[in-house]
């Protein structure tokens, strides 16, 4: 319902009338279409477009193959993710070109209490050859529904443009959980806003437990008390940055960073 250049209006609705927008078959049509609990999983060479939520989204699943896919979300659309394994087990996601409002690729394994009370890690996934656009988010985030753990994640032969960032790992305080092993090599990144990018996360999670640390193994800007710990960077070259611009680094420990310019 729109109601454009209108300069009174009254006695909308009227009698204390309820307007339905019938949002609840809107959200059932791709809840339902999740991939829960299933082995030995192919999805290749098909088209999706124009999903209202995450495209792919793999829950509890092993032994998955999701590759040749071309995935393509209106750019100003919010929470459309290309690809989310979700507390998965030995996942390959290849040559697959994706244009999204959200992260092209996004690893997670539960949110608060819910992924806590399963603790079911996603791990083993390998994320190489994808290509394409995310104006809002990045190219692969792992996170920040890691409250299950994430661990043994390589990302290789990515190229990402026109986006937020090239690679964001995120989580918060209250998650728990833990994201560990993280490997990415080769990756090409133009005209992106942060290439690299660890931090908190969406702060969006309900039961803000403060006992309930997440830990990391990598990360650059987090909270004091908790550092990022064990993270190596090497042969990284930045091209066309005017001179001020520098790495930020917040709460870092046993750390090797090694940019050329």
């Amino acid at each position: 319902m729109a109601i454009k250049k209108r300069s009174i209006i009254y006695d909308f609705g009227g009698n204390n009338g309820t307007i339905d927008g019938q949002g609840k078959m809107w959200w059932e049509l791709w809840w339902n279409r999740t991939l829960w609990n299933s082995h030995n999983v192919l999805i290749s060479n098909l088209t999706f477009r124009n999903s209202p939520f995450w495209t792919i989204h793999p829950v509890y699943c092993s032994n998955v193959v999701i590759k040749d896919m071309t995935i393509l979300a209106s750019l100003n659309a919010p929470n459309t993710d290309g690809i989310d394994p979700d507390s998965c087990s030995k996942v390959c996601i290849e040559d697959c070109y994706i244009e999204s409002g959200d992260d092209l690729v996004a690893v997670k394994s539960g949110w608060d209490q819910y992924g806590i009370a399963t603790a079911h890690p996603s791990s083993d996934i390998i994320v190489r050859r994808v290509s394409g656009t995310t104006p809002t988010c990045s190219g692969v985030g792992i996170g920040s529904e890691m409250s299950g753990g994430i661990l043994n994640v390589t990302i290789e032969d990515l190229h990402v443009w026109d986006s937020a960032a090239g690679i964001r790992i995120k989580t918060d305080i209250g998650r728990g959980g833990y994201i560990a092993n993280i490997n990415i090599s080769n990756v090409i990144m133009e005209r992106v806003k942060i290439s690299i990018r660890f931090s908190r996360g969406s702060n969006d999670h309900q039961m803000r437990d403060g006992t309930r640390k997440p830990f990391l193994e990598p990360c650059l800007r987090w909270h004091e008390g908790f550092p990022f710990e064990q993270i190596c960077t090497k042969n990284i070259s930045l091209f066309g940055l005017p001179p001020p611009v520098k790495w930020h680094c917040e709460f870092l420990s046993r750390a090797l960073l090694s940019v050329l310019r």
